[in-house]
């Protein structure tokens, strides 16, 4: 499987070849999974929403499997504060929203946001596209393999306030799992690992991205985390 671009004076493809064997059972999911399962909030029928792409990037570290995370300055007027996939709405140069632009989107971001080399990601897969309706994006998930890990930190700290990995082996700890309560009565999934809490959008991916490639462990679900009415 694979799909290549020729608009930025190269290619930008989906390929499944030389994995981790770890990984087979993300690929199964990102095959099988439906939008609904995913998530109630689907990009509207008329069209509206602006495209975006986010990077869900997984690594090899010390303590083996591993996610790219950031978390947004707190100046920021869109989910402030928050720890998120590196991503952001599709620019012209990035191509189609239909086609590769979301492939291209999500690898520029994530080296504009983190400082990450494009060149040692290996893109995998593609989720189907959700919404945010709080700032009315359509995101579309793009899945990438961190074949030849280069550094990362923070490029611009108006817009990141720090880069870090968390280990897969800390999100489907139940101890650090809970339920994120928002003041208007919205509940979803929450992490808390690396000193940060991760709920929200990106918890939410995590979430269903755990559970439909059966890493999941039982956890406490009537383990509340209050977030705050500026969230």
């Amino acid at each position: 499987m694979a799909r290549a671009s020729e608009t930025r004076g190269g290619s930008v493809a989906l390929s499944r070849d030389g994995l981790p064997d770890w990984l087979d059972s993300v690929v199964r999911a990102v095959e099988t999974v439906e939008p609904r399962q995913l998530s109630r909030f689907l990009p509207p029928k008329d069209g509206a929403g602006r495209q975006s792409a986010v990077l869900i990037l997984f690594g090899e570290g010390e303590r083996g499997p591993e996610l790219l995370l950031m978390e947004r300055a707190s100046s920021l007027r869109s989910h402030a504060g928050q720890p998120s996939f590196p991503g952001g709405a599709l620019d012209p140069e990035d191509g189609d929203p239909k086609a590769d632009g979301p492939l291209w989107a999500a690898l520029r971001e994530a080296e504009e946001e983190t400082g990450l080399d494009p060149a040692g990601v290996q893109l995998f897969g593609v989720l189907p596209k959700l919404y945010i309706p709080v700032s009315g994006f359509v995101v579309t998930p793009v899945l990438g393999w961190w074949r030849e890990p280069s550094p990362v930190g923070v490029v611009d700290p108006n817009e990141t306030a720090r880069v870090f990995t968390v280990p897969v082996a800390d999100l489907t700890d139940p101890a650090n799992r809970a339920t994120a309560l928002h003041p208007s009565g919205h509940r979803g999934p929450a992490f808390l690992v690396e000193s940060a809490l991760v709920w929200g959008f990106t918890a939410g991916i995590i979430d269903r991205l755990m559970h439909y490639a059966g890493w999941e462990r039982p956890w406490d679900r009537d383990k509340q985390v209050p977030l705050d009415w500026r969230s």
